[in-house]
């Protein structure tokens, strides 16, 4: 499969009094063309800067990219002039942001919040433009979509006002797709719409697709491949079937572990601590909070290896494992 988007050693620190946040460390990973990949993780762990940081909106005033490439089709975006991202975000690239209310301009009605982004990117009338808006709110199931594209966001319920955000982000018929938590605060009924309508959407554009979000249910109804991240770093990357499977890396193995089953009366599995804040640990950064660590484990941080094709950094996977546990 083509590959659209690399992310080669990004690296995005936030700055502060209390010191230097190192929110995306060193993370590398591909997308390629039709492919859903799967960002998962703990608050914290650096999922959503990720996803600001290949479309570089990340807050200037207190964060810096400071390392890394993102290319897209062989263009990296890192060093694109200011006009040229403005053309790629929302044209090339599309995204779903996290809460529609917040995301969404609260004194402009949707359908102009619509319409000014076909204006911009497709070069179209007002007219055309209203009409291309009210065709993508059809398409997004949103009844009596003409009315509705007169009404602003507060008049709609959370459910619509995340059917707008989708209709905005995929009115260009963008070549990716980011999706921020795109069912945060829906209830669950509304929440197995709205990932079918982005996998309906998906398909009709042929549109990669990266899910970032907190629930492994999600990932395992959406996604091809996942990458879990941990206090910026990536943890472990595999085909999603492989990872549910067979978890390689303690963190993945305690995510499993925590969610709920089905017809079972076992009690969950919380993963003991916290994401660290501030000052990281020495060595591996889940060694606070791992069943496995080791002395190797406080003392250094993990080489990321590859085990039967999948990416995972934990000492347990190399020789030097062994020799620490004599």
């Amino acid at each position: 499969m083509e590959v659209i988007l690399e992310v080669k050693n990004l690296k995005t620190y936030f700055y502060s009094s209390a010191g230097i946040g190192k929110a995306v460390d060193d993370v590398s990973f591909n997308i390629k063309k039709g492919q859903v990949l799967g960002i998962v993780g703990e608050s914290g762990s650096g999922k959503s800067v990720t996803s600001l940081s290949i479309l570089r909106l990340t807050p200037k005033d207190v964060s810096k990219i400071e390392g890394g490439q993102v290319l897209f089709k062989g263009e990296d975006l890192l060093k694109a002039s200011e006009t040229r991202m403005r053309a790629i975000r929302g044209g090339d690239i599309g995204m779903i942001f996290q809460e529609p209310m917040t995301s969404l301009n609260p004194v402009y009605t949707v359908g102009s919040q619509i319409t000014e982004a076909l204006m911009l990117h497709k070069g179209i009338t007002a007219f055309e433009a209203r009409e291309r808006a009210i065709d993508m709110m059809n398409l997004v199931k949103i009844p009596d979509a003409e009315r509705r594209l007169d009404e602003f966001p507060h008049q709609l319920s959370g459910g619509m006002r995340q059917r707008v955000m989708i209709a905005m982000a995929l009115c260009c018929e963008p070549e990716i797709l980011i999706c921020d938590e795109p069912t945060t605060a829906l209830d669950v009924t509304i929440q197995a719409q709205i990932l079918e309508l982005i996998k309906e959407m998906m398909v009709k554009f042929n549109s990669s697709v990266v899910m970032i979000t907190h629930n492994m249910g999600v990932i395992a109804e959406m996604a091809d491949e996942v990458i879990v991240m941990y206090a910026g770093k990536v943890a472990e990357q595999s085909l999603v079937d492989d990872l549910f499977q067979n978890p390689l890396h303690p963190y993945t193995e305690a995510l499993l572990r925590s969610m709920p089953k089905l017809h079972s009366n076992e009690k969950l599995k919380a993963i003991r601590g916290m994401m660290p804040q501030g000052e990281m640990p020495e060595g591996c950064l889940f060694n606070p909070r791992c069943n496995y660590a080791k002395d190797i484990c406080r003392r250094e941080k993990p080489v990321t290896c590859d085990v039967a094709g999948r990416i995972v950094a934990c000492w347990k996977y190399h020789k030097n494992w062994e020799a620490s546990l004599e």
